[in-house]
C-alpha cells in the first residue's frame, strides 16, 4: 500500500484524493487533520533526502508518496496516479505547484 500525506487546503492534494478516492492501494493521511500526522510528516520530511530541494525552496512537500518498498517520492506519476494539469489551482503564487 502506499501512503499518501496531504493537506485539505492544498489544491494538488485535493486532485490527488480525487484521483484516488476508495482505492484500497492508496493510504492517505491528512497531516493538518491531527498533529499526530503533521509529526509523522516533519519527521520524514526533515530527515529524507527527497526532500532537500523543497526544504531549501520553502516547500511544504506535499503531497508525498511512501510506497510499498519505503521509496520516497514526491511525483505522482512514480506512485501510479496522473500527472498534475499544465494549468489549475495550486499553493504557490506563481501557479507551479505546493
Amino acid at each position: 500500500m502506499t501512503t499518501v500525506f496531504v493537506m485539505s487546503t492544498c489544491p494538488d492534494c485535493t486532485r490527488i484524493e480525487s484521483q484516488i478516492k476508495d482505492n484500497p492501494n492508496y493510504n492517505v493521511i491528512d497531516i493538518g487533520a491531527h498533529v499526530r500526522n503533521l509529526k509523522a510528516f516533519l519527521q520524514l520530511r526533515d530527515s529524507h533526502p527527497t526532500f532537500s530541494a523543497a526544504r531549501q525552496m520553502g516547500f511544504v512537500g506535499i503531497p508525498c508518496f511512501v510506497l510499498e518498498d519505503g521509496t520516497v517520492t514526491l511525483s505522482a506519476l512514480e506512485a501510479g496516479i496522473g500527472a498534475r494539469p499544465a494549468e489549475g489551482n495550486s499553493c504557490r503564487i506563481d501557479g507551479s505547484g505546493c
